[in-house]
Parts: C-alpha cells; sequence; structure tokens
C-alpha cells in the first residue's frame, strides 16, 4: 500500500512497477520505472527522501528508513534480498544486498558490489565498487570479476521481468469446498 504521511507523499516515475499489497511505502519515496516491491516490505520515508532507482527490487521483508537529515538513494538495477535492512545509506548501481545484510547511516556502498548474507555495514563506512563484502562488522574480502558482476546483473533483470507476471498473474487463491 502506498501512504501519505503529513506533507509526505510518494512519487511513481514510470508507468512499469509492481507493490504487493501488503507492502507498505510511507511518505517520500521515489519510485522509479521498472521497480518491484515484494511482500512485507516496508519502506518509510516519514524522516527523509528514499529514493529507489530504476530497474532496482526490493524483496520479500526487507526495511528501508531514514533519520532526519540523512536521506537515502538506491540506485539503477540494485537487488535488496529478503529481510535486508537499509537505513540513511546510498546503494551504488547494480549492487545486491545479500539475506539479512543491514546497512547503517551514512554508509555508501559502491557500484557493481555484493554485500553478502548477514553482513553488517557501519555507518558512515565506504565500500569500494566491484567489492564483496562479508562479515559483522563487513570487510571487504575480495574483487569482483567481470563475469562475477555481469552474473549479479541478471539478478535485477530477472525481477524486471516479472512485474508483469505479479500484475496480472498473482491471484487471491480460495479454496474451493
Amino acid at each position: 500500500m502506498l501512504y501519505a504521511f503529513e506533507d509526505r507523499e510518494p512519487k511513481l516515475l514510470g508507468d512499469n512497477y509492481f507493490i504487493a499489497d501488503s507492502a507498505d511505502v510511507i511518505g517520500s519515496v521515489i519510485i522509479h520505472n521498472n521497480v518491484s516491491i515484494l511482500p512485507h516490505a516496508v519502506i518509510r520515508a516519514d524522516n527523509d527522501v528514499i529514493e529507489i532507482g530504476e530497474g532496482s527490487n526490493v524483496q520479500d521483508g526487507a526495511l528501508l528508513h531514514t533519520d532526519p537529515g540523512i536521506p537515502m538513494r538506491v540506485g539503477k538495477g540494485v537487488t535488496i534480498a529478503h529481510r535486508a535492512m537499509l537505513h540513511g545509506c546510498k546503494i551504488g548501481d547494480h549492487s545486491v544486498i545479500a539475506i539479512g545484510a543491514i546497512v547503517m547511516n551514512n554508509a555508501i556502498i559502491g557500484k557493481n558490489c555484493i554485500i553478502g548474507a548477514n553482513a553488517l555495514i557501519l555507518e558512515n563506512q565506504k565500500i569500494p565498487d566491484g567489492s564483496l563484502v562479508i562479515g559483522s562488522p563487513g570487510k571487504v574480502k575480495s574483487q569482483l570479476s567481470q563475469k562475477q558482476i555481469e552474473e549479479m546483473q541478471g539478478y535485477a533483470k530477472h525481477y524486471i521481468e516479472k512485474i508483469d507476471r505479479f500484475k496480472h498473474e498473482l491471484k487471491v487463491f480460495q479454496r474451493v469446498k
């Protein structure tokens, strides 16, 4: 559901997107074209702006929030996996924030990065382009190869391809007795 909060309203830029009925998009959220926001995701921009770049996906149970004066920018083609938590950070184009990862205020994730499952990116931490980060606190384990980057970019494309299917083939199931 889309919610206005005080004078803050969601903005949908484009005509191809999917927002699950059970997802909550609150306040100053800017959603670009080809974005999918899946069941039980919460994007709450009651303090500052959250912008979701074109072709990005926010998967089931992910949580995005900001503090006053700390906006969030998610780049193009980003995958935010199940149960990831992002707070007032910047995510570079074509990066993957894996299952259960946490990215804190003012952290900057470069382009083409993978933040591994359950990794913790601390406040003000900066991750260079093309990095694989694991652990808590997160540390750069290696640089991604060109092949890994190309494979990773396929994740977001997969969700763009699913938008139409979600919009037209997702139906409430009612058991017939």
